[in-house]
């Protein structure tokens, strides 16, 4: 949700440009092999880094960017997260 967001909102593309689809490819597979499971906290008080450097510093970017704005164009999804669920 928030690649999407970036990519229309601060690249202003109409579609999601294919790197950015592939990095959330990649964070939805690593998340799949998370060895913490459904008991992982979020990415930045992980104690176990499972992303590669570029990727990381793509998805920070992107997080820095839309988290804030989370409340805005997704609101319920935003206070999910914030609880935890």
């Amino acid at each position: 949700m928030m690649i999407e967001h970036y990519s229309r909102r601060k690249l202003k593309q109409e579609n999601v440009p294919e790197e950015y689809l592939r990095l959330a490819e990649y964070a939805c597979r690593r998340l799949d092999r998370c060895r913490f499971g459904e008991q992982k906290t979020s990415c930045k008080t992980c104690p176990v880094h499972c992303y590669a450097p570029h990727e990381r510093d793509m998805i920070r970017q992107i997080m820095r960017w839309a988290g804030p704005r989370m409340l805005l164009f997704a609101p319920i999804a935003a206070i999910r997260h914030m609880l935890g669920r």
